[in-house]
């Protein structure tokens, strides 16, 4: 049998259970971005015109929603990280709740903000 302990629904139900599993999914989104937004980046080396080709192709709706998604993952995955730092690295103990919610709201207010500039 396997010898990693079972957790129970009381762990997973925990905010500090959210803030981990967002910093991990943000994180895997952003790295399946990477290699996209290089492969967009390389066609520049091929000429303006095809620069411009490429990014004729991001007119469209479900680019700017991608656009805003993003900058909703960075924040997430940026304010996980600084959670993630001041746990590690600070004098305090436990998981602060409050941190967790600042970081919500942090990544929400990046969303806002990025909808209020985009346009």
């Amino acid at each position: 049998m396997s010898d990693r302990p079972k957790i129970d629904y009381r762990a997973k139900s925990h905010l500090s259970y959210f803030a981990y599993l967002s910093h991990r999914i943000s994180g895997l989104v952003l790295a399946c971005f990477l290699p996209l937004h290089f492969m967009m980046l390389s066609q520049s080396l091929r000429g303006a015109q095809g620069f411009e080709k490429s990014l004729a192709l991001t007119d469209f709706w479900i680019f700017r929603f991608g656009e805003w998604a993003l900058v909703i993952l960075l924040a997430i995955h940026l304010a996980g990280g600084i959670r993630l730092l001041m746990i590690e690295f600070g004098p305090w103990r436990g998981l602060r709740k409050g941190w967790i919610q600042l970081s919500i709201l942090f990544a929400i207010a990046c969303g806002l903000l990025f909808l209020y500039f985009s346009n």
